[in-house]
Parts: structure tokens; C-alpha cells; sequence
């Protein structure tokens, strides 16, 4: 129960900002107070870097910038890193905003190009500042997506340049996971953009839990808040050590026996109520592959009801292919999988079968998806497991271990 004092500083500070309390009815569920904060700072015109972890909600914050920039006739732009998670955000957006106010412009696509919300890659928005396109004129907010991507060795230079190259008039809605540097990056940020505000949330709404396969077993890699589980550990010495015994000839390791293949592991997770799963594998042809190992293995995920509403669906976004392309590009055996609940996405598939893959997934009528890094950043997609096969990857120079 409210006291009276306090429903008058509500109400206070609601007269103050109306934007962010018109906004706010909008939604049918309540605001987080760093949600309210972060809406707040956008409105009084500041640059805003908010640090919170993954499901926490950040991404109303970007919203809400775009809401802001219409209310004042102007233009937002909301930047993401890569064109998965573009193409979910226009679909949001046109939900939220209608279809002739939201654009799209990503390597693939270009939809509505002068339209007041416009949804790019980083990329796409560098370009415009060094051509000097007339795309930039009448734009209000920036909402960078992902935005501790600029701590890339390889594409962070792109969050930089637009960071420093934006208009001075251009309000920065910075959104970022939870960094360990969030104050020094937002000092950074005043230095370059003007006038930030630092908001940090540490509360994880979505727990999560790590667990390890070892042979056929599933188990909890912690058994306690910072103590490995024992069993984890007995059981990793006793692979080793028949590993080593199973040595040939030449010196390699033998695979274990007991170890699972990849259609084994996707129906152990199944029946542990663990799927739907994205499962990084960090190469185009390894992830195709997974797939044709889970067909050979009669893997078969979905319902009567669920294969024809996602054959339907895969038709409707391939319809403008011809015939003997689709046959070039092995459409039956895409659908086969697809319909099975199955699929692999990665930058090789064409924009048509990752639009597909992305809106079943979404809709949670695909229940494995092997990718490379094209679903790791930001995908708002009802993964209820994430699957690593290897803790190291390929970073351009080398195979180095990957990091939190």
C-alpha cells in the first residue's frame, strides 16, 4: 500500500515526463525501474547507455526512443550488429509502428528506405556518414543494439566510427549485455557524444543453467554456487583415462564409444524437455551437415498440425523462386528437415530459407536450429537450450577459446 506522499511524487514525476507515461499504457505488463529510468533520460534528451543482461528487457528502451523521435517528427535509426536479429526488429517495429512508418536496409534487403524508423546493420548506417546520404537528414535518435560489440578486434571499429562520425544533434541510445566496464564505457561515451547516462541492471530475469554431456549423461556442471560438480570431474578423469588407453597406433585418441551423435543429442535434450535448442557450430558446412545427419537418423521433432503450418509457411516465402532454381538450391531436402523441425542457419542460406528459418523458430514450431554466430547476439527467439560442441572457434588469426 502506497502512502499518499508517495502517489503525489508519482504522479510529480509523470507530469514530468508524458511521453514515457503515454508510452508506458501501451504495454500490458509493468516497467522494471531501470526500464522507467532509461525512458526517463531519453526524454530530457540525453544519450543513454544501458547495461543489463540477456532478457532483461532492453530492448524497450530502443523502442521507446523510436516512439520519442515520431512524437517529436523525426527520424530514429536502430542499429543492430547482424541481419538476423535486423529482420526481427522490423517485424517488431512494423507491429508496433505499421508497415509505410518502419524500413529495413541490411547487405540483403532494402525495404522502405526513407521511412521515419529505419532497422540496418552497423554497416549500413557507416556507409551513410561517409557517402553523406540524404537518409541522415531530419534524425533524431541512434539506438545501437549490441553495443559491447565495439570491443570487436575485427568489426568494433564499425561501432566506433558511427560513435564519433553521428551528428552532434543525434541523441545515442546505447543498449549492451552486462559489461564489467559499464561506468568507463559511459565516461567514454560523454567524451565522444556529449551528455550519457549510465544505467546498469544485475538482476537476470531468465536463470540459467550450465550443465555438461559427458558420454550419454547430462549433468549439472555446478552442483553449488561456484563449486564444480564432483561427478563432472570423476567422469571426465575416467574419459581421459580409457581415451588414453584406447590410443592406436599412430599416437591420436580413439573417439569414445559412448559418445552421442548430433540427432542423439537433439532427442536426449528432447526428452529432457529442452527444445527448442540453437546448437553452435561454427562452420557453414558443419551446420548443413548436422542437419543431413538428423535426417539419415529419422530424427522427426514436429506434429501433423506443426508440419503442415511450417510447410505453408516455407512456401510462402519462396514463392517468388523459380522452379529450377529451387531444385539448384536442394529445396526438398531444406523442406524435408524444415518440416521435421530441423534446420541450419548461417550466412551461406539464401535471404528467402533464413527469413523462414528465423519465423519458425520464433514461432516455436522449429525445434533445433544448428548455426554459426547468425543467432548468437540479441535474437529474441524462445531458445530454451544453447549447445556448445566446442569451447573454441576460428577468430580470423586462429582457434583461441571462446569467451564469456
Amino acid at each position: 500500500m502506497t502512502t499518499p506522499a508517495e502517489r503525489y511524487a508519482a504522479a510529480k514525476l509523470r507530469g514530468q515526463h508524458p511521453v514515457t507515461t503515454e508510452f508506458l499504457l501501451t504495454f500490458d505488463f509493468e516497467f522494471d525501474p531501470f526500464q522507467i529510468s532509461a525512458c526517463h533520460a531519453v526524454e530530457d534528451g540525453k544519450g543513454v547507455l544501458v547495461a543489463a543482461p540477456t532478457g532483461a528487457g532492453k530492448t524497450v528502451v530502443g523502442e521507446f526512443a523510436a516512439y520519442f523521435a515520431l512524437q517529436a517528427g523525426k527520424k530514429c535509426f536502430y542499429t543492430t550488429p547482424i541481419k538476423a536479429l535486423s529482420n526481427q526488429k522490423y517485424s517488431e517495429f512494423v507491429a508496433k509502428f505499421g508497415e509505410d512508418r518502419v524500413g529495413l536496409l541490411t547487405g540483403d534487403t532494402s525495404i522502405n528506405g526513407e521511412a521515419d524508423i529505419l532497422v540496418m546493420t552497423t554497416e549500413v548506417l557507416r556507409n551513410m556518414l561517409y557517402a553523406g546520404s540524404n537518409t541522415l537528414s531530419n534524425l533524431g535518435c541512434v539506438v545501437m543494439d549490441e553495443v559491447h560489440y565495439l570491443a570487436d578486434k575485427f568489426r568494433g571499429a564499425v561501432w566506433e566510427e558511427v560513435l564519433i562520425h553521428l551528428m552532434e544533434s543525434v541523441q545515442v541510445i546505447s543498449l549492451s549485455a552486462t559489461v564489467s566496464n559499464a561506468e568507463e564505457f559511459g565516461e567514454w561515451l560523454g567524451e565522444v557524444r556529449g551528455d550519457t547516462e549510465v544505467i546498469v541492471s544485475e538482476i537476470r530475469p531468465i536463470p540459467l543453467f550450465q550443465h555438461v554431456l559427458i558420454g550419454n549423461r547430462l549433468l549439472d556442471l555446478f552442483d553449488a554456487p561456484g563449486r564444480v560438480n564432483p561427478e563432472v570431474l570423476n567422469r571426465e578423469r575416467e574419459m581421459t583415462r580409457r581415451a588414453s588407453l584406447g590410443r592406436n597406433r599412430r599416437g591420436r585418441f580413439a573417439e569414445p564409444s559412448d559418445r552421442m551423435s548430433r540427432a542423439e543429442i537433439i532427442e536426449k535434450l528432447a526428452g529432457e524437455s529442452l527444445l527448442p535448442a540453437i546448437t553452435f557450430i561454427f562452420s557453414r558446412v558443419g551446420c548443413d551437415a548436422a542437419v543431413k545427419q538428423c535426417l539419415h537418423a529419422g530424427l522427426r521433432l514436429t506434429s501433423t498440425e506443426e508440419r503442415e503450418e511450417i510447410r505453408r509457411t516455407a512456401l510462402r516465402y519462396t514463392q517468388n523462386i523459380a522452379e529450377e532454381d529451387l531444385e539448384v538450391l536442394n529445396f526438398k531436402e531444406w523442406l524435408t528437415a524444415l518440416e521435421r523441425g530441423i534446420a541450419a542457419h548461417h550466412a551461406g542460406l539464401l535471404p528467402s530459407f533464413k527469413g523462414a528459418v528465423e519465423d519458425l523458430f520464433q514461432r516455436g514450431l522449429v525445434k533445433a536450429v544448428f548455426a554459426t554466430e547468425t543467432l548468437a547476439l540479441g535474437i529474441n527467439m524462445p531458445a530454451r537450450t544453447v549447445v556448445l560442441e566446442k569451447l573454441i572457434k576460428f577468430n580470423g588469426e586462429g582457434h583461441v577459446p571462446i569467451t564469456p
